[in-house]
């Protein structure tokens, strides 16, 4: 979240002159002596404003151009709810960094559904007020969602962050696990529309700040694991407050008007790895696993995910302002700290950055994943190019990303193919943590609007201007951002959970008339049966491109599990090739376009969806044998 970093007193305070350059300066020695210094110091790029004396944030709108998506909140019936986290004049950063959204068909009736975490405050907590209460909005196919969170038992009621899902038990029914600032939630599904809290129980419940969390069988028994991130230990009896022993008695400033304090200067909460133990329990593993936070870096969004394609689930992890973490599964119940090797830790500038979503996807069509990290305002979002064997390059300004994004604090992103041509785009959303910004003449805002990149067959990405009036053009303090098809029409739709304001629905209306097809995958007997951390290939419309499924990502966010691929022209969708959780590999011929089909693993294609009801024509919905490869 914070990438201005003035050490404490006594230290050094940053100044950043131009993005990707950065020079720290001696603190005077009056700060020396313990007068001053600073968390969030320095000099932020050249303030960048539109025609109309608009900071680019909240401006920069075009008068014409195509409409790719449009809000429905209210007509969905989602603008009811609102978030919040804390004051509005953001004192603490526990008030600041928003939450997570998860995409969850909870009912199991082929319609996605929306959980959307909730904040809270410190009167709240003391029971003064009501809590403010998360949201599980049900999808009532007809393009409408009714919160049924506290029918369900899902209202959290603590003050939440992030949130993943996953069938911990293999009972064939999506859970949720949701991260607090105090004691996390495992919500098991009881299969009959409610949940039950199991946390205690399963002994993840944890106890301080643990924003992000994802899933994945890394030791290859069938059953999903856990991770959990911690960021910053937050003490209620000892605040963080500008020149007091809390900070060292630092002072904390952004562009020299006092801010909140954090995360630099602040202690860290160590990660988490819990294995399953396929009894409702977990065991924490953190240390014999090899991947314990020693440092205690400020934890955001994880996921787990085959990096170097050897079938074992490896595991990401975004910090904020300090190195990210590359874990390489070495197939015996370790993993190999390859964070720096690999080119994943730093920015090409060999600088950390203050990592907050994390997408993941092949935008190259090449087989190989890449990532796509959001990042703190006057500097750069980074992708970084897999070159193969898990090393990876930043070539953010090469792919055409760096100089747009530079201005904006970016959080929840991904890489959808938002227009259905095979070719994965890209979208963040944005939003400042500092409410002073918009006092002050700095080229920003607290509010922002999101950014939308076209990619161009995976040469390089080309910004895509919003339009005035359309949803691109919708400013707010975003943080959480799920995608996936809400409506089972083929097209990739945006949730928005902003902080202290009603979520956003974005329906995809491109005007495209692309064929398309996505895949729902169920796991075998030696697979989780969600078949999190699946990967498959499709070979169609003359490209091979690559999805995997995933139980996190984004910002402390859950995107649609079903697999999402753009066929272009073309109405032959191609054949797949599954490579499952338990070594088996598969390869079905897909008989049509424009369905979602049900794979089962061993089974072939056991169901079919066309325009969200099951497919009428037979030829479109029998099991296709399938060749099978690899372990049984």
């Amino acid at each position: 979240m914070l990438l201005y970093r003035g050490l404490l007193a006594g230290l050094v305070v940053a100044s950043f002159l131009i993005p990707g350059e950065f020079r720290a300066q001696q603190a005077p020695p009056s700060q020396a002596a313990g007068m001053g210094g600073g968390i969030a110091g320095g000099v932020g790029a050249a303030p960048v404003y539109d025609e109309q004396k608009r900071p680019i944030t909240a401006g920069g709108f075009v008068d014409s151009g195509p409409v790719m998506f449009a809000d429905i909140t209210k007509a969905a019936g989602l603008s009811g709810w609102t978030h919040k986290m804390g004051s509005p004049e953001k004192k603490f950063i526990v008030e600041t960094n928003g939450s997570g959204v998860g995409l969850i068909d909870y009912d199991n009736d082929g319609w996605l559904d929306i959980y959307l975490v909730n904040g809270s405050t410190f009167d709240a907590l003391d029971g003064k007020e009501e809590p403010p209460h998360s949201a599980l909005f049900h999808n009532n196919h007809d393009g409408t969602f009714t919160d049924v969170a506290a029918k369900a038992g899902v209202t959290n009621d603590r003050w939440g962050y992030g949130v993943s899902v996953a069938d911990y038990d293999n009972d064939g029914w999506p859970d949720l696990y949701v991260g607090n600032y105090g004691k996390n939630r495992l919500y098991h599904n009881n299969h009959d529309g409610t949940f039950t809290d199991v946390a205690e129980k399963a002994g993840v419940t944890l106890g301080n700040w643990s924003p992000g969390s994802a899933w994945g069988d890394y030791d290859g028994d069938g059953r999903l694991d856990l991770y959990v991130t911690g960021y910053v230990h937050f003490d209620r009896g000892n605040l963080p407050v500008a020149g007091t022993k809390a900070v060292g008695y630092a002072f904390c400033q952004y562009r020299g008007v006092a801010v909140n304090c954090g995360p630099r200067g602040l202690r860290g909460e160590p990660d988490h790895l819990f294995h399953n133990n396929g009894d409702g329990t977990f065991t924490d593993v953190t240390v014999r696993a090899g991947v314990e936070d020693k440092d205690r870096y400020y934890g955001f969004t994880a996921i787990f995910v085959d990096v170097n394609g050897d079938g074992k689930p490896d595991l990401v992890v975004g910090n904020d302002s300090e190195p990210n973490f590359l874990y390489i599964n070495k197939g015996d119940g370790t993993f190999d700290d390859q964070s720096y090797v690999s080119g994943f830790a730093l920015n090409k500038d060999g600088r950390e950055i203050a990592s907050m979503g994390v997408a993941v996807g092949d935008y190259e069509n090449t087989g190989l994943l890449d990532f796509f990290v959001t990042d703190f305002g006057d500097d750069y979002k980074v992708l970084y190019h897999n070159d193969g064997d898990a090393s990876f390059t930043d070539v953010s300004y090469k792919a055409g990303i760096a100089q747009t994004t530079i201005p904006f604090v970016g959080w929840g992103d991904g890489f959808i193919d938002y227009d259905n041509d095979s070719w994965l785009d890209l979208f963040m959303v944005n939003g400042h943590v500092y409410p002073e910004v918009d006092q002050h003449d700095w080229g920003t805002t607290f509010a922002e609007r999101s950014l939308l990149f076209h990619n161009e067959q995976g040469k390089k990405f080309q910004y895509v201007p919003p339009m005035k009036g359309s949803a691109l053009a919708i400013v707010t303090p975003a943080r959480g951002a799920a995608f996936g098809d809400l409506f089972n029409d083929g097209k990739i739709d945006v949730v928005i959970n902003p902080i202290d304001g009603p979520a956003i629905l974005l329906r995809n209306v491109n005007p495209d008339q692309h064929h398309w097809v996505e895949m729902k995958l169920v796991g075998g007997p030696k697979s989780p049966r969600d078949a999190v951390c699946s990967t498959v290939y499709l070979k169609a419309n003359g490209v091979r491109q690559r999805q995997d499924v995933l139980a996190s990502g984004s910002y402390i966010s859950a995107n649609d599990q079903r697999l999402h691929f753009g066929l272009g022209d073309a109405s032959d969708p191609g054949t797949a090739e599954i490579h499952w959780p338990s070594g088996l590999k598969e390869t079905i011929k897909l008989p049509a376009a424009d369905r979602i089909y049900t794979i089962t693993e061993g089974q072939g294609i056991t169901a079919a969806l066309c325009n969200g009801k099951p497919c009428s024509n037979n030829a479109t919905a029998e099991t296709q044998s399938p060749a099978r490869t690899g372990k049984p």
